[in-house]
C-alpha cells in the first residue's frame, strides 16, 4: 500500500487520504467510529475500483488512522467538515458516498450539504442517530456528569471512548425524526445478526429518505462488520450497479 497523502486544514492539522482518478463519479469511503481507511471493506472496494478504473477517495478523519489530531477531540460535525473539505479540495464533479456504521450517518450529513454533486449513496450497517438509541439513560447521564465514557471494544484493544462533545454533536445532527432530503439512488446493506446497530434501523432509514430509489438488502447471517468475502461481493455489486450520472 502506498503512503498516504496529506492535506492541511485551515488550522494546519493534516488530513490523510488516498485518492485515485478514474472514470465515473468518485467513490468516497467513510469509515466507522474508531475505524480508518485501512479497514477491510475500504481496501477491498479500492482494489475493485482500481481494476475497474473507477475514481476513488479513502480518508481518515482528524484524530483517526494516520491523520493528525487526537481522536477524543473529534465530533460528528468536525468529521463531517473534514469529509467536505477533502471532497471540495480533491474531487471535481459528482461522487458516490459509501459509509460504514457511523460513516453511514456522516454520508447522510455530507449528502445534505452537497446535494447537487451526489450521484449515489451506499450504507453498510448505517448508524444515524446512534447517540440517541445507542446509549442507555445512565450512560447519557454519565456523559453529562463526567464528560466521557469508556466501554470494551469488540474490534480493538483500545477501549471504545465517547466524549460529551461527540455525543452533543450527534444529538444536534439527528436525522431520523423527519424526512431526509436525499434524492439520489440509495442502497442499504445490513446484517440481521448485527449486535451493534439493530437491522430494523435500515428499514426506518429507508422510509425516511425522500429518494424514490432506495433498496434495502438484509443479510440474514450477516454481522455488524459485513466484511466476509460474500459481504464484500455484495458491497461491490451495490456500488458497481449504481447509475453513474446524476
Amino acid at each position: 500500500m502506498t503512503d498516504a497523502s496529506y492535506l492541511p486544514r485551515s488550522d494546519g492539522l493534516r488530513l490523510a487520504y488516498h485518492y485515485r482518478t478514474g472514470r465515473g463519479p468518485t467513490i468516497v469511503f467513510l469509515p466507522g467510529y474508531m475505524s480508518d481507511m485501512q479497514g477491510g471493506k475500504a481496501v477491498a472496494l479500492d482494489a475493485w475500483a482500481a481494476t475497474a478504473n473507477r475514481a476513488m477517495l479513502r480518508l481518515d478523519y482528524s484524530g483517526c488512522g494516520v491523520s493528525d489530531g487526537r481522536f477524543e477531540d473529534g465530533t460528528l460535525a468536525i468529521w463531517r467538515d473534514d469529509v467536505l473539505f477533502l471532497i471540495d479540495s480533491l474531487i471535481e464533479g459528482p461522487f458516490i458516498l459509501v459509509g460504514s456504521s457511523m460513516g453511514g450517518w456522516l454520508a447522510l450529513l455530507v449528502a445534505l450539504a452537497r446535494p447537487g454533486r451526489l450521484a449515489g449513496l451506499v450504507g453498510i450497517a448505517a448508524a444515524p442517530d446512534f447517540t440517541d438509541w445507542g446509549f442507555t439513560q445512565e450512560q447519557k447521564l454519565q456523559l453529562l456528569r463526567e464528560g466521557r465514557i469508556e466501554a470494551p471494544s469488540d474490534y480493538d484493544d483500545q477501549p471504545y471512548v465517547t466524549t460529551k462533545a461527540f455525543w452533543q454533536s450527534g444529538e444536534a445532527n439527528r436525522l431520523l425524526h423527519a424526512s431526509i432530503a436525499v434524492d439520489c439512488p440509495v442502497r442499504l446493506l445490513h446484517g440481521q445478526r448485527d449486535a451493534v446497530v439493530p437491522w430494523h434501523n435500515a428499514l426506518t432509514l429507508a422510509q425516511q429518505l425522500r429518494s424514490a430509489d432506495v433498496q434495502t438488502l438484509l443479510i440474514k447471517d450477516g454481522d455488524h462488520r459485513l466484511s466476509r468475502d460474500q459481504d464484500i461481493a455484495r458491497l461491490i455489486d451495490a456500488v458497481a450497479t449504481l447509475p453513474e450520472s446524476i
